[in-house]
């Protein structure tokens, strides 16, 4: 009972491909030295980043070595959602940057000072933010605008060939702006509501971009873009699924930045 309780605190790191140890084991890539911007939309799913995607951006960009500075614009929010009702609030406005601070701990640099050139690669968290804050295609869908500064930065990655990745209702950005670019939110029916959010296929078939069926626990990677996306949330499921796709999601993202030695660690 002791050695095998005392396995749980060993772990091991080789270079090289992945080698079977014992099943039910952990296994992540690292590429040290990859830095990656978070862009977040505010602080909670029915008016800004969805909280469980962002941790778990944020722990698999840890696990696998990057370095990383959460963004937001500086913008108050469209509004405010009573999470417990689920309906506005009156009277009330809040500031995106100041909201991402929540998710941030306080270490969240305003999205207007994010520059291409400090960066290996870029990932957007889902939440409503993204189609509230970050753009209005809550409202205007297809017709959506993007703000500014979102716009600037997802062109230029774009243009300095640098991965893009995105989960949840964030692919609808790049295909706002990114003519012909591949992306996935899931599936394009609802399947008894597993799906619920669905029809956004369609509207991301409308803005010119091809979208790509898949499911939670997947990533689909645009090559000649070098834009990597995964359903997360538009997904009814358990947590577990929606981190282990975004844990795929990261990874690609990673591995498109070229940055660092790329080794396997092993947890038992």
């Amino acid at each position: 009972m002791f050695a095998l309780r005392s396995l749980a605190f060993k772990s091991v790191s080789f270079p090289g491909k992945s080698q079977l140890v014992n099943s039910g084991l952990h296994t992540s890539a690292r590429w040290s030295g990859a830095k990656v911007a978070v862009v977040l939309s505010g602080c909670g799913v029915y008016d800004g980043t969805e909280i469980h995607e962002a941790s778990a951006i944020l722990v698999h960009l840890s696990r696998g070595g990057a370095e990383v500075q959460m963004y937001a614009p500086d913008v108050s929010q469209m509004h405010v959602i009573d999470h417990g009702k689920g309906v506005p609030v009156e009277n009330e406005s809040r500031n995106v940057l100041s909201e991402s601070a929540r998710i941030a701990r306080g270490n969240v640099t305003d999205l207007a000072k994010l520059s291409v050139g400090d960066h290996d690669a870029i990932i957007f968290p889902g939440g409503f933010g993204a189609a509230k804050n970050l753009s209005t295609f809550a409202v205007d869908g297809p017709d959506c605008k993007i703000n500014t500064d979102v716009e600037r930065v997802l062109k230029d990655f774009h243009k300095a060939g640098k991965p893009i990745g995105l989960c949840c209702i964030s692919p609808v950005l790049a295909a706002k702006l990114l003519p012909g670019v591949e992306v996935t939110v899931g599936h394009e029916e609802e399947k008894g509501g597993k799906w619920p959010y669905a029809g956004t296929a369609g509207a991301i078939k409308a803005l010119g971009a091809k979208h790509i069926v898949k499911e939670v626990t997947e990533a689909h990677v645009d090559q000649k873009n070098k834009v990597v996306t995964s359903p997360a949330f538009m997904c009814e499921t358990q947590v577990h699924l929606i981190f282990d796709g975004i844990g795929v999601m990261v990874t690609n993202v990673l591995k498109l930045s070229g940055k660092g030695k790329s080794r396997t660690h092993i947890s038992l």
